[in-house]
């Protein structure tokens, strides 16, 4: 066991039973110069920093948002199992002990790099079949709120994450599918700590008490939610997982739980259209790996993520390749953090042309057809070029949309509208798999409906809230329609971003890594590719390097990281500047040498709950 600072899940219950994982300091939300809250929703609320240390292992290796989570993906790998054996395990524990972000209720994208060939397996949720373009108008013809499309029945997409990790287990799983669910279904039967970051999220939760089941499971008789170190125990969770573990995820997408699930959307005040044929109509899809060709510190690359429904990659390749046509934008920033007001300047010019290309072409490949036949149209060299000609020194008035492959989009643009959580696993084993997974119910809680079967057992699990992250509104002023409007069937666009990258030349797994944060997480792995892969800094400073980044609007920097000065710089130019917490969930796992010996370096967010554990 050679990883740096190993915390054996002895040390981890303790830790989690004493409350001793949680925040050391706040970070503030209000804007430097006013003082007034930043009007920005964030995908989750920020609950501290706790530092990290970096970990190093030479066998195998499991990054993952929660000690128990990253223990149990540990143990199995332990055991001789596979990278997806692992994966498995980490999801049904986070299921249960981070559940305000991921959970079998809701979808995933796992990218799997078996040493010679790379799959992208699709567990993203879809809209049921009864689902129309204008679901989420008003009679009015207005858009609803965007909490009062959330909250609710209206919300929920099939679920997808159980599905996927089956395809997926059926072709790299070494472990029997049942041994997979046993460290969840001995925690939710014994119990588990609540942790820090979860009563932190329980107390700033306003809807999630409206639910029966939920307040009964979640908070106490006055009300208020269960304190860190309490131990809760979700007897319904652990019956659902010994039927799933048993007969497959048959026991899930039909029978008593897939009746309870319809039953839960359908009888919701604000009811959705989630049907038994939705679930039992469910299929993953195994899709093409979208990756593009870097260069940094003149080592060939090969960095590869998910293609549409997420916009994910695609974004993230554009911002590189735009930052690569600008002089010195690659540079190490010369040992200052945070960046200067230069290169923050330039990323955000870099952002928001791609989230302008984001928001007009991306949706569902199986609906939207890709701007000039291919999705590498946003990525073509010469596209690129066009677009880089129009950054300069002061902020663009606007960020227009292009044109990839010459042809003009019939598409209207996508209103900004917010994007939620997500939680990030990534994995390496013994026998050469590697494994990028980002997993996700959307906004903290999902839909704020928690699933029983009404057997009397306490707890159970929260769907999805997928359904917000198609476009609320499905044409523009003058009826043009926009791509990621809400289709029966469809899946509504992600920005979640599972990357592996790769050595072009010798075609050798050098990193894996994503992050939670709704549409910020393009962001947020974009920093982390150019700290460790331009930078030269460990997976673990870079994850630790402050938060920045646009969706097309205000430049958002994270509280109390950037000088007074930076943010000046930037307001001269003509960026709108706000400081708010920008909450992370990074997880990385890099190549390493270590005197003279192959190992891997893993880094943890140290603004989340996350670890990494291996030999």
């Amino acid at each position: 066991m050679t990883y740096c600072a190993r915390w054996p899940r002895t040390t981890v219950l303790a830790l989690l039973a004493c409350g001793m994982m949680g925040a050391c300091a706040g970070l503030g939300g209000a804007n430097r110069l006013t003082g007034a809250a930043v009007p920005l929703a964030q995908p989750e609320s920020a609950s501290g920093v706790t530092p990290k240390p970096g970990w190093v292992t030479r066998r195998f290796a499991v990054a993952a948002a929660n000690p128990l989570a990253t223990e149990a993906g540990a143990q199995v790998l332990r055991e001789g199992g596979s990278a997806v054996d692992a994966a498995i395990a980490v999801q049904m524990v986070l299921a249960l002990v981070e559940p305000q972000s991921s959970g079998i209720g809701g979808g995933a994208f796992l990218l799997h790099h078996d040493g010679q060939r790379l799959q992208a397996f699709d567990g993203r949720e879809t809209a049921p079949a009864a689902a129309t373009p204008q679901l989420f108008m008003n009679p009015q013809g207005q858009p609803l709120p965007f909490m009062d499309a959330v909250v609710g029945g209206r919300s929920v997409g099939t679920p997808g994450v159980l599905a996927m990790l089956a395809l997926a287990h059926r072709q790299h799983g070494k472990l029997p599918w049942a041994r997979l669910f046993e460290p969840a279904v001995a925690l939710a039967e014994g119990g588990f700590a609540i942790s820090p970051r979860l009563h932190t999220l329980l107390k700033a939760e306003t809807a999630l008490q409206q639910d029966p089941v939920a307040a009964a499971y979640f908070f106490a008789a006055n009300g208020q939610p269960h304190p860190a170190g309490h131990v809760l125990k979700n007897t319904e969770l652990a019956a659902v997982l010994r039927d799933i573990a048993t007969l497959g995820p048959l026991a899930f997408y039909d029978g008593p739980v897939a009746r309870a699930m319809v039953n839960t959307v359908q009888q919701h005040p604000k009811p959705g259209g989630l049907s038994a044929q939705d679930l039992k109509n469910y299929q993953p899809k195994e899709r093409e790996a979208l990756c593009f060709d870097h260069t940094a510190q003149q080592r060939a690359l090969r960095i590869c993520g998910f293609g549409p429904p997420s916009s994910g990659t695609l974004a993230i390749g554009q911002i590189l390749g735009l930052l690569a046509r600008t002089p010195n934008a690659m540079a190490a920033p010369e040992a200052q953090t945070p960046p200067s007001p230069d290169w923050l300047h330039t990323y955000t010019e870099a952002s928001r042309l791609a989230f302008a290309d984001r928001a007009q072409f991306v949706a569902d490949p199986d609906f939207v057809a890709a701007p000039g036949g291919h999705w590498h149209s946003l990525l073509d060299a010469r596209y690129l070029d066009e677009r880089a000609r129009l950054m300069g020194g002061a902020r663009m008035p606007t960020a227009p949309a292009g044109q990839p492959g010459g042809l003009r989009s019939s598409w209207a643009p996508m209103p900004e509208q917010t994007e939620y959580g997500t939680s990030h696993i990534s994995i390496v084993d013994a026998w050469g798999n590697a494994l990028a997974m980002t997993t996700t119910i959307e906004a903290g809680f999902g839909a704020r409906l928690m699933v029983n079967t009404g057997q009397g057992r306490s707890g159970g699990f929260l769907l999805n809230n997928q359904l917000t992250d198609f476009s609320l509104v499905p044409t523009d002023a003058a009826g043009q329609p926009v791509a990621n409007r809400v289709e029966p069937g469809k899946r509504p666009r992600s920005s979640m971003s599972p990357t592996l990258v790769f050595d072009a030349q010798t075609g050798e797994l050098l990193m894996s890594t994503g992050s939670p944060g709704g549409a910020f997480i393009i962001h947020f792995t974009a920093k982390t590719l150019l700290g460790t892969l331009h930078w030269g800094l460990s997976p673990q400073a870079a994850i630790d390097l402050p938060n920045f980044g646009t969706l097309g609007g205000p430049l958002l920097l994270e509280a109390g990281r950037f000088p007074a000065a930076t943010v000046q710089a930037l307001q001269q130019r003509g960026h709108t500047v706000h400081e708010t917490t920008l909450p992370s969930g990074l997880q990385a796992l890099q190549r390493g040498v270590q005197n003279g010996q192959a190992v891997w370096l893993g880094g943890a967010d140290p603004r989340r709950e996350g670890i990494v554990a291996g030999d």
